[in-house]
């Protein structure tokens, strides 16, 4: 079975943020990814993450003002040196929690926004991004969001994603692949996957279309379970999703599928 990470941000919601590195050990997990570290220091993170023996597998870069709105800078004219500096910010607390990866969310482009300017402010801080990230080793990744959940967000799809990656043209530079955002978007999830799968650095699951467990909804997971280590996938698939009643509750999934193997 693939590795499977413990999203912190949405699961074991029942506890306070740092609490829910020890709880995600406790139910079976070896590894946690979270939308944000920078409410807290990173040693102090470390710390629980030496403590409880977990890996540290994924977050993301400053999106701006998350309170007020922003869903990412990275697309967005006029915002270039704020984005830079996150990328900085990023990488201080990847260092500090041996995460190898950090996600660069695109942001909500208005309507009659300039597309092609927006694309171009995405490339070169994706340039930026991946320079930096490079002396590290720390890989960048972009991810396709569904326009239910995120209306006017810039990247929807996953072949926009990969002509994205083309452009830049850096080998740290991979493409976050949620299986729930590409079945809203456009279904066909492991053909997708086979397709582009040299370049899919991380994997995201939750059930369609209540982003709930896995195990409920329209997409099979089992199948796509058995694929992802038919292709050898050696990547962590993050678990993204709303509990439907409490987190510890709806964990029956993971025992059924041995998803508490390293």
């Amino acid at each position: 079975m693939p590795k499977f990470a413990a999203n912190i941000s949405l699961l074991f919601t029942e506890v306070p943020f740092l609490a829910r590195i020890g709880q995600a050990a406790r139910a079976g997990f070896k590894g946690i990814e979270f939308l944000f570290p920078y409410e807290y220091q990173p040693e102090e993170i470390a710390r629980l993450l030496q403590e409880h023996k977990m890996k540290s597998v994924l977050f993301n870069i400053p999106p701006g003002d998350w309170a007020a709105g922003d869903r990412g800078i990275a697309a967005l004219p006029g915002r270039e040196e704020e984005f830079r500096k996150g990328v900085h910010i990023a990488i201080k607390y990847a260092l500090a929690l041996g995460t190898p990866r950090i996600h660069a969310m695109a942001g909500l482009v208005p309507s009659d926004a300039d597309k092609t300017t927006c694309l171009d402010t995405f490339i070169e801080n994706l340039k930026y991004a991946t320079r930096c990230c490079a002396k590290h080793d720390i890989e960048v990744l972009i991810e396709p969001i569904n326009t239910r959940d995120m209306p006017s967000y810039f990247l929807t799809s996953q072949d926009q994603a990969h002509c994205i990656r083309e452009r830049v043209d850096a080998t740290n530079l991979k493409i976050q692949m949620d299986f729930y955002h590409s079945q809203i978007m456009e279904g066909d999830i492991s053909m997708t996957f086979k397709k582009f799968q040299t370049h899919i650095g991380h994997v995201q699951i939750a059930g369609v279309p209540d982003r709930h467990e896995p195990d409920k909804g329209e997409v099979n997971y089992p199948y796509l379970f058995e694929l992802l280590d038919q292709l050898d996938y050696q990547g962590w698939v993050g678990c993204e999703y709303r509990p439907a009643q409490g987190t510890l509750e709806g964990l029956s999934w993971l025992t059924k599928f041995n998803g508490n193997s390293a």
